[in-house]
């Protein structure tokens, strides 16, 4: 008596896009010398059940300055039954100011079958930077009451949008002197 292969079937099936079954059917026969045959089937069922991973090192979680926002990283992923493919989205949650925000970042990998790995990333945007001006700034001084300057025009820059400058101008008056106060104030003016 001898072993002969009768048949191989292969049939794969998808199941709801969450697993993959293949069914293996291998039928074994054996002939005797007569031509009678004994028929063994065996059935390998094979489901993919495991997620994939990312390759990269994932980014953590951050407070940085409105200026110095990261770029959003391009992730890639493997999987142990075939390949995988990875989506990004972002999230914008605004804050107090349109400089202080939240900026939620995921990345969904999804393999063939549908097994998902989510990777999620928060950063936290802030403004904590005072405007600049940009000219030099006036001193204080005393003069003589036919001597006081005209009031300077300064401007300042801001690294998360504008700035505005506000001039204020106090007058006191003692005696037949005059005492001239200014103030200047710089105010932002955040522009997305």
């Amino acid at each position: 008596m001898y072993a002969v292969p009768m048949a191989m079937t292969l049939k794969l099936t998808v199941v709801q896009l969450r697993y993959l079954v293949r069914t293996f059917k291998l039928y074994y026969g054996q002939l005797n010398e007569c031509g009678n045959t004994t028929v063994h089937t065996q059935t390998i069922t094979v489901q993919d059940t495991s997620a994939p991973a990312f390759v990269e090192e994932l980014p953590m979680d951050m407070t940085v300055e409105c200026d110095a926002v990261p770029m959003a990283m391009t992730l890639t992923a493997t999987d142990n039954c075939g390949s995988a493919s990875v989506e990004y989205g972002e999230i914008r949650n605004d804050g107090n100011c349109p400089s202080n925000y939240t900026l939620v970042r995921t990345w969904t990998a999804m393999d063939e079958c549908g097994n998902t790995t989510v990777h999620t990333q928060t950063i936290t945007v802030q403004d904590t930077t005072a405007p600049a001006f940009v000219e030099e700034l006036p001193m204080d001084m005393t003069v003589e009451c036919d001597a006081v300057p005209m009031a300077m025009t300064l401007t300042a820059t801001d690294n998360c949008g504008s700035a505005s400058v506000v001039h204020t101008q106090y007058d006191s008056r003692m005696c037949t002197n005059e005492i001239i106060v200014v103030q200047l104030r710089y105010y932002k003016e955040i522009q997305n």
